[in-house]
């Protein structure tokens, strides 16, 4: 179980007498020095300690992700396809799509390929720790996007040593959820699993979801030099889809959903997703490593948004190496890193479209026969080199270089239409850099910066959203016929900034950025009955903004007890630079300002509580920029308890108390015109919603 006992101490429980025995310092010491590696990097990080996340309500990775500066991260329409931006990343993207912009990773090795990343598997129970690298800093990670890195490392046995952990959570609109873990170490072998699965009948209509899910690794250690595991991830969710709502709407009733959707009981399943994958490690000797990873990841999907069922077929397979290596120049030590990351489809990806409710062009065929047929076929490969030396005692230098391979490929199988429906192929090669700096100006406060060039690919199905569409005749009217050209996003992004230590302020980070932006993806959907989304490129953007993290401790006495502050500050500064129709409007899908607090408490006693609030200015929903939402506050709080001595942990999780209507996600749009009755793109964020959980190791 995820759950970990309160104390730091090195054991929690008793192992003389035969109890279980839970194992916590080394998993401690671990978080430390992930921090101490995060914070040696020239730029925006952020280490989240999940076991402290798990104090309250964890119901999507949207709750994990609170207090990120640069993250936006908001859940909506009562599925875990969570909308999530880093400076701006896929900001084109709404909730349930493929997530972009960002490399996203489980253990070091990735769940993204050249689909983009499915979400299903990210159930926030059954890791250790989260760490973002935002931007360029996931450079040496093998990241070329804009957003950066997000990796999720799971639990081990040697962090959780306990033949059984329980975890129970349950509460408004129909929620519960539960959690069956077990772990051990035995010395050079260790395993973890974790079992989940929830429901919830959803704050909106038609929002009913369900998942199953397990997580497993094993690691063995083959030699004093030699270390390898093996992970093993599965999920299958069901979540039904409420469409998109109106300013209006959101503001006098957000429970309400589509009405199109309602009637067509729109649905989303991913009936069953794996990510298998093995790391290896070796020390080849005191000053240099090499680690060998692969991984397998099938993600079907069946959607049922509507008048047609899609159901994709989707499969990577990823290699990775990192070889590490430390010498001397300057008569200090010199760090290099030699990664490569490859990624590509086995076999063709597909996505073949169904009759689900005659109507229209489909109207005289039966449910389930075939409208259309087409393939996917992508490959991302990036080979990258990076070192950082200590030229002047407290200067750190890095450089960094990347060539980046690319392949995409689509077409239409079925119908076969002659000097339409044919295949698009395209390779290229590109390259991405990274310079910078860090300089220690004391032991607990340093500067940074640096200056970097990423590339991103469109996602290989995006070739395939945009016009020309196959023509009236045929049951597949109106959907893509043949892959349309899009050049890859580039950008050139520059990062300031600051982190440290200091008695009264407590601890920071603080970056400031700004990125220039070739060729951005942006996408509109042109077709809500079909759920046809048109992506392309867009004229010159920037991306520039603010990321405030702030920690800062108020009271603390001698047994333990403690008054805390954390705050976070977002500023998003998204523009086009001169668009001929948009001129240097705002894009929209993102507030400009995001700002988030938490006042807690924490008691020797084991009880701790906080008060907590977010607040978000308005938020565009077109880029003609004449319809937005209103900005909101929201308020909750928190209260729990755990027992000293024991792995018992109780609490009660309080959202949106003052039951605030507000539109949590935005899909944009093109143009309004001024008003979106006729074309809703708002998700609304949930109400008034109350979370009680409780977790015991035994």
């Amino acid at each position: 179980m995820s759950a970990d006992p309160v104390a730091d101490d090195a054991r929690a429980g008793a192992s003389d007498d035969g109890e279980t025995v839970v194992v916590t310092g080394r998993r401690n010491g671990r978080l430390e020095e992930t921090r101490k590696a995060l914070d040696s990097i020239a730029g925006g990080t952020a280490l989240i300690d999940n076991s402290a996340a798990e104090d309250r309500g964890l119901i999507t990775n949207a709750d994990l992700l609170k207090f990120q500066p640069g993250i936006f991260a908001q859940a909506g329409g009562g599925s875990d396809g969570i909308k999530i931006s880093i400076r701006g990343s896929a900001i084109n993207r709404g909730s349930g799509f493929f997530r972009s912009g960002a490399l996203f990773e489980f253990d070091g090795l990735p769940v993204s390929g050249p689909g983009g990343t499915p979400y299903e598997l990210f159930e926030p129970l059954g890791n250790s720790r989260t760490e973002v690298l935002r931007g360029a800093n996931g450079f040496d990670r093998g990241s070329v996007t804009l957003g950066g890195v997000i990796n999720y490392v799971s639990l081990t046995g040697k962090d959780f040593s306990s033949p059984l952990g329980i975890r129970l959570e349950g509460g408004s609109y129909g929620y519960r959820k539960y959690q069956v873990s077990s772990g051990g170490d035995y010395g050079p072998l260790d395993y973890y699993v974790s079992v989940t699965g929830a429901h919830r009948d959803g704050y909106q209509q038609q929002t009913r979801g369900r998942s199953f899910g397990v997580q497993a690794n094993l690691g063995y250690e083959i030699a004093p030099t030699v270390r390898t595991r093996f992970f093993f991830r599965y999920r299958r969710t069901a979540n039904q889809s409420p469409g998109l709502i109106t300013v209006a709407q959101v503001e006098a009733d957000p429970r309400v959903a589509n009405p199109q959707q309602v009637a067509l009981d729109a649905d989303r399943i991913q009936p069953g997703s794996f990510w298998i994958a093995n790391k290896t490690e070796f020390d080849l000797s005191d000053r240099s490593a090499l680690e060998l990873g692969v991984v397998y990841h099938d993600y079907p999907i069946d959607q049922q948004l509507g008048v047609n069922r899609g159901r994709w077929g989707y499969t990577d397979l990823t290699g990775s190496l990192r070889y590490t290596r430390t010498d001397t120049l300057f008569g200090r030590d010199s760090s290099t890193v030699l990664g490569l990351l490859y990624t590509t489809h086995p076999d063709k990806a597909y996505l073949r479209n169904y009759v689900r409710v005659p109507s229209g062009a489909t109207a005289r065929l039966p449910v389930g026969a075939l409208v259309r047929d087409a393939y996917y076929k992508g490959t991302d490969g990036n080979l990258f080199l990076t070192n950082e030396s200590e030229p002047v005692e407290r200067l750190h230098l890095l450089f960094g270089g990347s060539l980046i391979r690319i392949k995409r490929g689509t077409g239409v199988t079925y119908p076969v239409i002659p000097d339409l429906t044919t295949p698009y192929r395209r390779e290229s090669w590109d390259y991405g850099y990274r310079a910078g700096f860090r300089y220690e100006l004391t032991p607990e406060v340093q500067l940074f910066g640096n200056v970097s060039r990423s590339v991103e690919p469109p996602n290989d199905w995006a070739f395939l959203t945009t016009p020309p569409a196959i023509p009236a005749g045929y049951p597949a009217q109106g959907l893509a016929a043949h892959g349309l050209d899009l050049r890859d996003q580039t950008a050139t992004t520059y990062e300031l900034g600051t982190r440290g230590t200091l008695p009264l302020l407590g601890g920071w980070n603080l970056s400031v950025y700004r990125a220039d932006i070739r060729d951005e993806l942006l996408s509109v959907v042109v077709d809500t009955v079909l759920n046809v989304t048109a992506e392309s490129n867009a004229s010159p953007t920037r991306h520039q903004g603010v990321e405030v993290a702030l920690d800062t401790p108020l009271w603390r006495d001698g047994a333990g007890s403690s008054v805390s502050l954390r705050q976070s500050y977002t500023y998003n500064d998204f523009t086009f630079r001169r668009d001929p129709t948009f001129g240097r409007n705002e894009l929209p899908g993102i507030p400009k300002h995001i700002y988030q607090a938490e006042l807690a408490v924490d008691h020797a006693s084991g009880f701790y509580g906080n008060v907590n609030t977010s607040v978000a200015a308005k938020n565009w929903l077109d880029y003609a920029n004449s319809v937005s939402t209103r900005g909101y506050q929201l308020f909750g709080g928190t209260v729990g308890l755990k027992i000293p001595e024991t792995s018992y942990r109780i609490f009660a999780d309080f959202q949106n108390i003052t039951n605030k209507h507000y539109g949590a996600v935005v899909s944009p749009a093109f143009n309004l015109n001024g008003s979106d009755r006729t074309n809703p793109r708002l998700t609304p964020g949930d109400g008034f919603t109350v979370i009680g959980g409780v977790s015991v190791a035994l």
